[in-house]
């Protein structure tokens, strides 16, 4: 006799810009983002004689499994544990990949079809960013075409693959969390309108150089068009935030790296954690190196690109004692 245990692991994303996070062009927000190869939200799951939810997050994750199996109308107890959680409110995407990651696991497990876009709208993932829901089923950098009427998060319009040598340098603050929850919304609530020149520059710099850097591996204008994005939001947001990063130590060692030649600098979404890219990991750390005592108290990393979604896996167990 077998019992079968199912893990999924769902990528942290990088979120890279906004395309109109005001409404403007009649369906708002829109971004580019990108898939990291680490830090991800880790768990397994497997059916139990009475529930247990262990490891980090494990309130959240709880309250999510109980959200789908009253949808799908499962009656069986589960054992969920989450070896490794994407930091909280680090502007890593950390809410939505855990949810999607329960809710994949628990298809998986009970032989269900996959839904990640229906499942993210039940709970309550994706009202903003469609982008995490794009990062279970798929990696590498993509655009999201943003909210419409529909209760579904915001389509997927382009995807490409993030080069192999390329690196992502992150930079996260542990003595600091970007907005979230209510916060959030009262964040949104106080910013002006964004104004549609600069809304009709980010879509082209999207459109015309990001991506088609991307596409012919051209660093310097990706990194060209992802700081100008930057640049253009992190000005709109800083009265929210306190600056065009939220936080200072993180702004500091965004500056040493632009000052020593990095490519891309920014934030991912409300922060606390910035960004930057280099051509290749050696070059990576020669950047890590050059910024010095600009780093101190931070938590920088050197990571590569994931050019595939969430991964699941099932495998059964052989239970002792049973033949």
């Amino acid at each position: 006799m077998t019992d079968d245990v199912v893990n999924v692991s769902a990528p942290a994303r990088l979120h890279l810009g906004f395309l109109d996070p005001g409404g403007q062009s009649a369906r708002r927000f829109g971004g580019i983002g990108m898939a990291l190869e680490e830090p991800a939200t880790r768990l397994s799951i497997r059916r139990a004689r009475q529930d247990h939810v262990d490891g980090p997050e494990a309130d959240r994750a709880a309250a999510y499994l109980d959200d789908m199996r009253r949808h799908l109308g499962i009656g069986a107890r589960h054992e969920l544990t989450i070896s490794e959680a994407i930091p909280a409110h680090s502007g890593l995407g950390s809410g939505t990949q855990l949810a999607l990651a329960v809710a994949t696991a628990l298809r998986a497990l009970e032989g269900l079809p996959a839904d990640v876009a229906g499942d993210a709208a039940r709970l309550g993932r994706g009202n903003r960013s469609g982008l995490g829901a794009a990062f279970v089923t798929g990696g590498g950098v993509a655009v999201d075409g943003g909210k419409g009427d529909s209760d579904l998060p915001p389509p997927l319009i382009a995807r490409l693959p993030f080069p192999h040598d390329w690196r992502v340098i992150l930079v996260l603050d542990p003595s600091d969390t970007g907005f979230h929850g209510a916060d959030e919304v009262a964040a949104f609530a106080t910013l002006p309108a964004f104004p549609e020149a600069q809304i009709a520059e980010i879509c082209r710099l999207v459109l015309m150089q990001a991506l088609p850097s991307l596409a012919e591996t051209d660093i310097a204008g990706f990194g060209a068009a992802i700081a100008a994005i930057q640049q253009m939001v992190g000005q709109h947001f800083a009265p929210a935030q306190g600056g065009v990063f939220t936080s200072p130590a993180v702004a500091r060692a965004c500056e040493a790296l632009a000052a020593a030649d990095a490519h891309g600098i920014g934030q991912s979404s409300w922060g606390p954690t910035g960004f930057a890219f280099a051509p290749s990991a050696r070059e990576a750390h020669r950047l890590v190196v050059a910024i010095g005592e600009a780093a101190a108290g931070l938590d920088i990393r050197i990571l590569a690109g994931r050019n595939h979604g969430a991964g699941v896996e099932r495998r059964g167990l052989r239970l002792t004692g049973t033949g």
